[in-house]
């Protein structure tokens, strides 16, 4: 049963250098016809497994960037999302945003269509690494867009941050945290940069071209993110996410609990009915697949009873309160200690995790390197 909707908006008016999702410039694009078809794909999907629908707590609008759309575009969406989706138990529905994009009449067709949540990608307030990094945003947009939001009737209000960025100091970064800060929100996310392929940054990488961190000081960036947090008050309650009481995101939080969610729109993932699955990426073959009265699907795959422990452990092990007993044995009807003893036992040697009669989770050393603790606890590792 899922918990949760994506919804893919792949659209965009420019391009960041180190994005690697779906996404296309929103000039002389379908839109109208994607929005359509949007509308059919959940109408098809929900009506092929009404008891996956049920009990949907959370909607996400993501992409691409889900504001490049128009006023009009947007209360079309979400009048689709509210038509095909189930929304009695539906208590968050975030949309990304950029903050250069927002006007005041798109925040009102947001607000007034149901979303509640707002997460929008600021990434730096340094204007060099702005422009660096493709970013067409001010400061100014960030500030005038946010309290735009807010007279709108917005309160839960996110906004990205990256680290490890070319060429970033020390004190650039920290100037960023004491901006943000400022901003007094009620949660902030905040990622080291991964240069993946297919972006502009891993062309320029692949040429010598882009000069990052060393390793030292994006692990320092990442020990003060956590410590100026802390001390403005906000909970970190998964790697990269940081919250006051009552503000985490439950939609992530569904990601990290290896729960089931859908998918929809272009190149979007979804896992449903113990399937994880993927749609097709090109968006005219994503219309016209869906206007046929054909699901979209590009590949589906059974996840393996083995799959889901490992999934359980390094997505579960991202959240600072880490993999509880009673929900491990609930899903798995065995327990963590039985199956992961050795690893277990070493891990504790070397301080990177806590283990106790409430489960596992990682220590702060732990969480410097959590994509090697996560390793451990592949089956064959």
């Amino acid at each position: 049963m899922a918990r949760g909707v994506y919804i893919h908006i792949p659209f965009c008016h420019q391009i960041c250098n180190y994005c690697d999702f779906n996404k296309v410039f929103f000039k002389n694009q379908p839109v109208d016809e994607y929005i359509e078809a949007l509308g059919r794909e959940m109408a098809m999907t929900v009506a092929k497994t009404p008891e996956a629908f049920t009990n949907i707590e959370t909607i996400f609008l993501g992409g691409g960037t889900p504001t490049a759309l128009s006023a009009q575009q947007i209360e079309k969406l979400l009048q689709l999302i509210t038509k095909h989706i189930p929304m009695s138990s539906v208590k968050e529905f975030s949309s990304e945003a950029n903050p250069d994009e927002l006007t005041i009449e798109k925040l009102q067709a947001l607000y007034n269509g149901g979303v509640n949540r707002l997460s929008m990608g600021v990434q730096s307030f340094d204007q060099s690494l702005l422009t660096k990094i493709g970013r067409t945003h001010s400061n100014e947009h960030v500030y005038e867009t946010i309290q735009n939001a807010k007279n709108v009737g917005f309160e839960n209000i996110s906004i990205d941050l990256m680290y490890g960025l070319p060429g970033q100091t020390m004190e650039q970064w920290q100037d960023t945290l004491e901006k943000a800060l400022a901003l007094k929100l009620p949660h902030y996310s905040a990622y080291s940069l991964i240069v993946e392929p297919k972006t502009i940054f891993y062309i320029q990488y692949a040429k010598g071209k882009l000069i990052l961190p060393t390793e030292d000081l994006e692990a320092s960036m990442y020990g003060v993110l956590m410590d100026t947090m802390e001390a403005h008050g906000l909970q970190q309650y998964e790697i990269s996410n940081f919250a006051h009481e009552g503000y985490a995101s439950t939609h992530n939080k569904i990601y990290w609990d290896n729960d089931e969610y859908a998918g929809f729109g272009a190149g979007a993932h979804g896992y449903l009915n113990g399937i994880r699955y993927s749609n097709v990426a090109p968006i005219k073959k994503y219309i016209e697949t869906v206007m046929e009265g054909n699901l979209p699907l590009l590949h589906e795959h059974e996840v393996t009873l083995e799959e889901k422990l490992e999934e359980q452990m390094f997505l579960g092990l991202r959240k600072t309160a880490g993999v509880t007993h009673e929900e491990f044995e609930m899903k798995f009807n065995q327990s963590m200690e039985d199956l992961y003893k050795e690893t277990i036992s070493r891990l504790l040697q070397e301080e990177l995790i806590e283990f106790d009669t409430k489960g596992i989770r990682l220590t702060r050393k732990g969480r410097f390197i959590g994509n090697e603790v996560f390793q451990r606890f592949l089956v064959g590792e």
